[in-house]
């Protein structure tokens, strides 16, 4: 019996494969380095490849049985949190790693698994397309490097709100030591990764360029291992926009990352702000913006938290075996969907945060030689008998024969033998402890259960009803209509220097309200 998969519906299937497979190429061979003298990186994300193969299927359909990729898309766009251009774009990346490595092994056929391989491409591009609406974009590599995701009337607020400072002044020192101690934190919670520290951009301020930058995770929340070591951290997620002179980020990548020409330099920093925001929030927060000195005070308690934090970190870590070192850093890589059932109120920490049993027989293999050989093999040299293809074909930028993803057969079209999934979750467990704290939100310390119940009744009025799809397009023909002057206000209830000013500001507006 022939698939249900249509010819077009494998062909858009295979050319979001490919385009994916190009994509993690590139980043893997110029944006990256995987290694760590503290945790074994390359075994851990090899066994989180198995991992998403064998739950994303499941796990994708429960929260698209709850909101759709396009919504969660349109929400994750709204606000900071997990849900950004480097976790949503690496969905299907790291499932296409689990499916490579097995059909490798010989585990399993091409066309295994063809209906999951088929959801799971199509939750990840359909959630992609909707997170990068603005620019029309899937992937912020389609776009030239760059990441412009936010839309105008949040823009306007960052630019006439941000708080100016100048090189030695009080809020520039404070800036400038927060985000030091900020990237060192992120990096050790997440377990030696950069999945904590999300940026965006550039977008144009004037003369100058904004980077919007996130940092993710921060407090007791999903993670079980910032319980009572991060109890005093009071947001979640904060955003830091940016706003830098004589300074031209030309690249910010799929993974967040940014290149700047010259080379980013603390000095051209002009003006900056500070936000918090996640699944339940109407969009941006400002945290302690009123004057810069305030602003200055609050980031260096922040960096004081985060201090005492990392060295607590440091001792939790520390008395880890090598087995809860591999957990923890699968489970990072692995939850990077995460926040896609925060928003649609089906998160669950068994879900999420335990290794699936099917992967648990192959730690045995992973030891550092073979972990490391196993993803140089995979995403560096592209050299695994599966990923060759015929000697006459060239790789995208390799000029190689071989491309990291497989693409899917179309022989089940013509009654070839196929399967059409892996099945249910077969259950998990973790060398970890599980959660005791509550989640860190913005509505306050709750509960899984409290947080799934507000996600589920929480429509975030700037983009509740028709407002959803009033984008900048729409905006550009209908500029002073009540309408529009209520998205606006909507989104500059929280603004110091906008609220109530509705959709009619130009950018010389802008530049006569703004603080800096």
């Amino acid at each position: 019996m022939p698939t249900k998969l249509t010819y077009a519906q494998m062909q858009d299937m295979n050319q979001w494969l490919r385009e994916s497979s190009d994509v993690f190429y590139f980043q893997c061979t110029t944006r990256t380095v995987q290694e760590s003298k503290l945790f074994p990186v390359n075994p851990y994300i090899a066994l989180s490849y198995y991992n998403c193969w064998y739950r994303y299927p499941e796990l994708l359909r429960k929260i698209s049985d709850a909101m759709s990729p396009e919504e969660l898309g349109d929400r994750a766009r709204e606000v900071s949190t997990s849900a950004n251009a480097i976790m949503l774009g690496i969905i299907q990346q790291f499932y296409l790693g689990g499916r490579q490595y097995l059909l490798d092994m010989g585990l399993i056929n091409a066309t295994d698994g063809l209906e999951d391989v088929h959801f799971v491409l199509d939750f990840a591009q359909r959630v992609n397309r909707s997170y990068h609406r603005q620019s029309s974009y899937n992937l912020n590599s389609a776009m030239n490097h760059r990441s412009q995701i936010l839309p105008e009337r949040t823009l306007q607020v960052f630019e006439a709100d941000a708080l100016g400072c100048k090189p030695g002044d009080k809020l520039h020192q404070a800036v400038v030591k927060y985000l030091a101690t900020a990237s060192q934190y992120a990096f050790l919670k997440n377990c030696e990764c950069r999945l904590g520290i999300h940026n965006s951009g550039p977008y144009k301020v004037g003369n100058h360029e904004m980077l919007v930058r996130d940092f993710v995770d921060l407090a007791e929340g999903d993670y079980p291992w910032m319980d009572g070591v991060a109890s005093e951290i009071e947001y979640n997620n904060v955003t830091l926009p940016v706003i830098m002179k004589d300074t031209h980020f030309n690249i910010v990548d799929d993974w967040g990352s940014f290149e700047a020409t010259p080379a980013y330099d603390h000095d051209n920093m002009v003006a900056v702000g500070l936000y918090t925001s996640d699944y339940l929030s109407n969009g941006y927060i400002p945290v302690h913006m009123n004057n810069a000195s305030e602003l200055a005070d609050y980031l260096d308690h922040m960096r004081d938290q985060m201090q005492v934090a990392t060295a607590n970190l440091w001792k939790r870590i520390s008395g880890w075996t090598r087995d809860q070192m591999i957990d923890a850093g699968l489970l990072v890589y692995y939850s990077v969907a995460k926040d896609l059932a925060h928003f649609a109120g089906v998160y669950s920490e068994e879900d999420w945060f335990t290794v699936e049993d099917r992967v648990q027989r192959l730690k045995p293999i992973m030891n550092d030689e073979y972990g490391g050989m196993a993803i140089a093999e995979l995403v560096g040299y592209v050299s695994l008998s599966s990923q060759q293809g015929s000697p006459y074909t060239m790789s995208k930028f390799s000029n190689a024969p071989g491309d990291m993803w497989s693409a899917v057969p179309y022989s089940p079209l013509a009654n070839d033998e196929f399967t059409a999934g892996v099945g249910p979750i077969r259950g998990g467990s973790t060398s970890l402890p599980r959660k005791t704290a509550k989640y860190t939100t913005t509505r306050g310390k709750l509960t899984a259960d409290e947080a799934n119940a507000l996600a589920r009744g929480f429509e975030p009025p700037i983009i509740e009803g028709p407002r959803r799809f009033y984008d900048d397009q729409w905006v550009k023909y209908h500029v002073g209509t009540p309408e529009a002057d209520d998205l606006y206000r909507r989104a500059q209830e929280s603004s110091i220097q906008l609220k109530g000013k509705g959709s009619g500001l130009n950018a010389s507006d802008i530049e006569a309200l703004r603080r800096w």
